[in-house]
């Protein structure tokens, strides 16, 4: 039997995650997906489409979808799931799951590496962050889940933009794009959404092309004008991220703070930045470095990506990791006209950029 993709849904309560869930678990899309609603957050489905009385934890929908609520563990469930299709009790081609509002995805994505059973059954497809524009803002100061929900992201959702100032929501999305380069940023009007923007994204197949945002990795400037993007420019987004507490802003403290420049949190922890070399590494003293800073820096790593160029071996190798789990795979032969180079990006809440940096430069040949 084939691996069941599954998808993992995350973003701060009243982001529209149960808006997205109910639009995939009504729609004609063809697919038959179980949604798991990993706890009963303060927004979940149940109250409108499910039966609230059942003791039955699986729900057929009338599209064929399968809704669980879960009580148990994820794991217990998604065996429970594999088991029940596997029997031919249940028919499903994938599964979603929706964490709840505070949860940091971490955990949840290492189910599906650390298991066996669900790592034969499962196949991590994506992590979609839904975050909301007009409260965001707030969020992304205040909470640092919030932050670490977009780290994670393989592809992060807008919603309630119609809610905000155009210069509000330019400057937002600018402050995702640094706290991840690698997440495309979707403006979502959920009545319409596409739903190939949601589903079999392969986020964490461990191919060759390395998804980083094109104008992050190009030398030249953003497209608006910004600094290089070496990171170390946040002071000249004070200005931008001002309008995050623009006009829509319920705080007039907030907005005042913005026109005098006190943006005591614009500069986010969860922070991206990038190593390039064209020197191979030696693979020894790179697993040795990777190793160390996993084991003291693993917890506060939320994805690091990177297609890189090994001593001795005449194909790439693609590398990534979720906290303290990483995973490497050869992936094509270098091309004959190919330069041959590494490159690496790495995502997390205050990494030390300096000793990383300088540890890879040392982990070359």
């Amino acid at each position: 039997m084939s691996l069941i993709p599954a998808t993992i849904l995350t973003g701060f309560l009243g982001s529209g995650k149960t808006t997205l869930l109910k639009r995939i678990l009504t729609e004609a899309h063809g697919q038959k997906i179980a949604v798991i609603e990993n706890e009963f957050g303060e927004e979940n489905i149940d109250s409108d489409i499910l039966v609230s009385d059942t003791q039955e934890q699986i729900i057929q929908m009338s599209n064929g979808c399968v809704c669980c609520t879960i009580r148990e563990d994820l794991r217990t469930t998604l065996q429970d799931l594999a088991e029940k299709k596997r029997k031919g009790e249940l028919n499903f081609d994938r599964v979603v799951i929706e964490t709840t509002g505070l949860a940091d995805p971490g955990p949840v994505a290492q189910t599906f590496f650390m298991d066996d059973e669900v790592a034969e059954s499962y196949l991590l497809d994506a992590i979609l962050t839904l975050v909301d524009a007009k409260h965001a803002p707030e969020q992304l100061n205040e909470r640092q889940e919030a932050r670490r929900q977009v780290g994670f992201a393989d592809q992060i959702f807008i919603s309630k933009s119609d809610l905000v100032s155009a210069d509000a929501l330019d400057a937002l999305s600018h402050r995702l794009q640094h706290m991840n380069p690698r997440a495309p940023r979707h403006i979502a009007h959920f009545g319409e959404m596409d739903i190939k923007n949601v589903l079999d994204l392969h986020g964490f197949n461990l191919n060759a092309t390395l998804d980083i945002d094109p104008d992050f990795l190009s030398a030249g400037e953003y497209a608006h004008g910004h600094a290089h993007h070496d990171h170390d420019h946040d002071h000249d987004h004070d200005h931008d991220h001002g309008h995050a507490h623009g006009p829509d802003c319920d705080h007039p403290s907030h907005a005042q703070e913005a026109q005098h420049g006190h943006h005591h949190h614009i500069d986010d922890d969860v922070k991206s930045f990038v190593f390039r070399s064209e020197r191979p590494f030696d693979p020894g003293k790179l697993e040795d470095f990777l190793g160390a800073i996993v084991n003291i820096y693993g917890p506060r790593m939320l994805r690091y990506k990177g297609v890189l160029y090994m001593q001795g071996s005449e194909r790439k190798v693609i590398f990534q990791g979720v906290h303290q789990l990483m995973g490497s795979d050869l992936g094509p032969t270098w091309g004959a006209n190919e330069v041959k180079s590494s490159k690496l990006v790495f995502i997390g809440i205050d990494l030390p950029k300096d000793i990383l940096l300088q540890g890879m430069e040392q982990s070359l040949v």
